[in-house]
Parts: C-alpha cells; structure tokens; sequence
C-alpha cells in the first residue's frame, strides 16, 4: 500500500485503531466523522513529544486509502521538493507532521494550501509540538490555524507506553518481563520514541545472542554504568 505518489514510506502499524489514550477518543469521533463530510475540513493536532501525533496522522493517511480515497503523510522534518506542500490540494486526505519545523516558505505554501481547499471535500490534518498560540508562525497562517478545529494530546501514562511496547513485542512474538520496563523508566528513558528504539535494539542483540532480554544484557547494550544497575538489583 503506497500513499498518493510521494516516496515515504508509512509505518503499517501506526493505526487508529491502536491510536492509545482514554482523553484521545474525542479526536478519534470528530475523525471518524470527517469521512462522511462533504465539506472541507482543518485539525490542528498539538501535544509533546511522544503523544501520538505522528501515529494519528499516519493513522488518518491508512484510514482514507483502505476507504479507496487518495491520502497523503508529509512529516516537515524532512526533505521535500519545492513547492509540494502547495500542490497537494488534489488529495482527498492531506497529513501533515511537525509544521513547526516549516519554513517560512513551506508555511506559506500551506496557507495558501489552506485557501486551495475551501471550496473541495480535502481533509486537512496538521500537527504542532505546542497549540497555535504558543509557536511562532507567519500571522496569516496562524490566524487561520487558531480558527480550525483544534485539540491537544494527552500524555501518556507508563501503563500506557508499556501496553505500547509490549503490543511491539507481541508483534515480534518476544516476551520481556516487566522488570527491564521499570528499570528502563528508572534509568534510561521515559520518551517513547527512545523507549522503542531501546527495545528494538535489544530484541535485535537478543536474537542474534540467542538470549533472553536481562537487565545485564540492557546494561551491556545501553551502556548503563555499575552504579545503577547495583542500586536497580538491590530495590
């Protein structure tokens, strides 16, 4: 499954139907809504790092093409060729990720991508690191952000990044016992991204090791030092 002509690559787990987080069921209703609106439609989705807000829009991106519609995910951290933000106004779904990394130029492609779609059935979902308010953007574009639909991630608990993780191992058919989590929330990371990362690393050394994943094996892979693994091992 490729999304409308652009060469990224989507992360086929990144769902909504395993989008996380009691407070995000609102977000989900208003999307779901969104595929029977004849109209055009803007959400500005804002939250922390590691809320859910690449996951969402590529979601969104899966969501639209299993429905036969023409989607696509941009993420601003990355590099695109000139001008695409504002040719986008053909696709039926538009995703964009992180638009305050956007340049001055790209902020005006998606103002003017904003005015583009008034008068067609585009859904236009953007993500922000904080609400509208907060960030410096060109004021026309802001103007127009503060006007849409907006809502705010919540962050998630460490129950909910360990159900995460633990749905990421199921996938890889690897168990982890619970006692590498707590001690990887202890002393390495409560970011989800660095948590994924940890956790496919060592599932990577543990199969090549033919090794179950231990805290000496974190340890050793981590680069944790002497002292922290003595205070984890006498807690």
């Amino acid at each position: 499954m490729k999304q409308l002509g652009l060469p990224v690559l989507l992360n086929s787990k990144m769902r909504l139907g395993n989008f996380v987080g009691e407070k995000n069921g609102q977000i989900l209703s208003f999307i779901d809504s969104l595929f029977a609106s004849e109209d055009s439609n803007v959400v500005v989705v804002s939250g922390a790092k590691s809320t859910g807000k690449t996951h969402l829009l590529q979601g969104c991106t899966f969501a639209a093409m299993d429905r036969g519609l023409s989607g696509v995910f941009i993420d601003l951290k990355e590099q695109f060729p000139a001008s695409l933000i504002a040719e986008l106004s053909s696709a039926d779904w538009v995703c964009i990720d992180n638009i305050h990394k956007a340049s001055k130029v790209e902020q005006q492609e998606l103002f003017d991508l904003y005015n583009q779609i008034k008068h067609t059935k585009t859904q236009l979902i953007v993500s922000l690191s904080a609400s509208v308010g907060e960030l410096e953007l060109l004021s026309d574009l802001k103007t127009r952000l503060s006007l849409a639909v907006n809502f705010s991630l919540e962050t998630l608990t460490d129950e909910q990044k360990i159900a995460i993780l633990q749905n990421k191992m199921s996938d890889k058919n690897t168990r982890i016992d619970s006692k590498i989590y707590t001690y990887l929330f202890k002393y390495y990371s409560r970011d989800l991204g660095d948590l994924i990362s940890a956790i496919n690393q060592l599932d990577e050394v543990s199969l090549q090791k033919k090794t179950k994943i231990t805290v000496p094996l974190v340890k050793q892979i981590l680069d944790f030092d002497d002292q922290q693994t003595a205070l984890f091992n006498e807690s």
